[in-house]
């Protein structure tokens, strides 16, 4: 098994977060690759580390990819933050998106970390997935 579909992958991981009528509610199209520069929106979804690790059994050669969606607010208090990070575990838990390379055996929440940034009012929520890829 080979890192290859590491980037079909996280294409489709934020295509599905885009199309997510939920998620889209909440934070419009601010779904992003990095931390956005700029004139930073008050709430977003930032694509985070990775982790993976081949994983060859009885299923087949596959790699089991660990990855992290970070829920990042501006207001105080964890709620609006919770309500974002509800809706990217929603929409990501048992997603099954159509990848250009590979496919995805099964996708699952794994757990999440929330914290207040700097200042008391910066809340961020970092939710962690693993998404097990055979590749094709």
């Amino acid at each position: 098994m080979s890192y290859g579909a590491s980037a079909a992958l996280q294409t489709a991981v934020y295509q599905h977060l885009l199309a997510n009528a939920e998620v889209s509610a909440l934070v419009g199209s601010d779904v992003f690759d990095a931390a956005p520069s700029g004139t930073v929106p008050s709430v977003y979804i930032s694509l985070g580390p990775e982790d993976v690790v081949a994983r060859n059994d009885n299923l087949g050669a596959a790699a089991r990819h660990r990855f992290s969606v970070s829920v990042v607010c501006e207001t105080a208090g964890f709620q609006t933050a919770k309500t974002v990070a509800g809706a990217v575990s929603d929409a990501l838990h048992n997603a099954n998106p159509s990848l250009s390379r590979g496919r995805v055996v099964r996708m699952q929440f794994v757990k999440a970390n929330a914290r207040r940034i700097g200042d008391a009012a910066r809340r961020r929520i970092d939710l962690l997935f693993e998404a097990v890829v055979e590749d094709a």
